[in-house]
């Protein structure tokens, strides 16, 4: 493989397959996206994901002003790591399948906004959370009101060029790739694809290849993250039960050549670029294995069912 400018490995058959990112979340809150970006670029990944979440900082990117999305543009263009995806996680606080009108509102707003943000910023991919509510009773209609929602989103994304990305989710509403299936054939929009989360597969107890299976042409990225069943983040890679060899053969089979997310959050510890350089590394011997195994060379190691990170 040939090393960047950092020396970190960018060829190969992996990552000529599959470019791999990070998640935000994964590096110190208190960065600005230049440093970020070139954290993420040194340490060899080839994008980046963006939250919007409830909270006034995260929530109030979609009311920057046009300087400060041209930014963004700057921080990206300068670092060579362009951002994705944005993870809109804001409708936990305003669901789409809301009983309230004025929720539902406000979370309809939160979407054309992301809408509009990425399309300004360059970013290719909004994931919407498959919660009909969240905390909220669920009520007679949620879903109708879900999809209601769903298919107003789908149109303001094909306006603009964006691609909406279902995720399956904890919880009781889209829990499985059937599921999100259903969803993808209501809404029957090329703009409205899935973007499966391997973790969250495992923590409801599902199988996770043949749930890839059910997604097979309709992926448009995944979030790479381990689980356990009932325990949904922060399980260290290798320690829970994502069969993450297995899991990436599946993909590699269907030809799925997108995004794979390293999805981590390291609340602010100090040695944050450590690890995601080691789990960066740890994805890249998984795929490579996989690559192998799907190509009849024999391996005799399983490096990405052994904790790395």
């Amino acid at each position: 493989m040939k090393p960047d400018s950092a020396g970190v490995p960018r060829e190969g058959p992996a990552m000529k397959s599959n470019p791999v990112g990070i998640y935000e979340k994964a590096l110190p809150r208190n960065m600005d996206w230049h440093r970020r970006l070139d954290t993420a670029g040194g340490l060899g990944f080839d994008f980046m994901e963006i939250a919007v979440d409830p909270d006034e900082e995260r929530l109030g990117r979609l009311e920057w002003s046009a300087g400060e999305r041209g930014m963004l543009r700057d921080a990206a263009a300068r670092s060579g790591v362009p951002i994705f995806t944005i993870v809109l996680s804001a409708h936990r606080a305003w669901p789409l399948g809301s009983a309230s009108p004025a929720v539902r509102r406000r979370g309809l707003d939160i979407l054309r906004g992301a809408v509009d943000f990425a399309a300004d910023t360059g970013i290719r991919v909004i994931q919407i959370a498959g919660y009909f509510v969240f905390d909220e009773k669920r009520s007679s209609g949620c879903r109708e009101r879900f999809m209601e929602a769903l298919h107003r989103g789908a149109e303001w994304a094909c306006a603009a060029g964006v691609m909406l990305g279902l995720e399956n989710m904890d919880g009781e509403d889209v829990t499985s790739l059937a599921s999100a299936m259903e969803i993808l054939r209501e809404i029957d929009s090329p703009w409205f694809q899935l973007y499966p989360d391997m973790g969250n597969l495992a923590g409801n107890s599902l199988d996770v290849c043949a749930e890839l299976r059910r997604a097979a042409g309709h992926i448009i990225g995944v979030h790479v993250k381990d689980a356990a069943p009932g325990v949904f983040r922060r399980v260290p890679y290798g320690e829970g039960t994502v069969p993450f060899r297995d899991a990436l053969g599946t993909l590699e089979e269907q030809g799925f050549a997108g995004p794979l997310t390293l999805e981590m959050w390291n609340d602010d510890a100090p040695d944050s670029r450590e690890r995601i350089g080691a789990a960066r590394t740890w994805l890249l011997g998984c795929l490579s294995e996989s690559f192998s195994l799907n190509s009849g060379i024999p391996k005799n190691s399983r490096e990405c069912d052994r904790a790395a990170v």
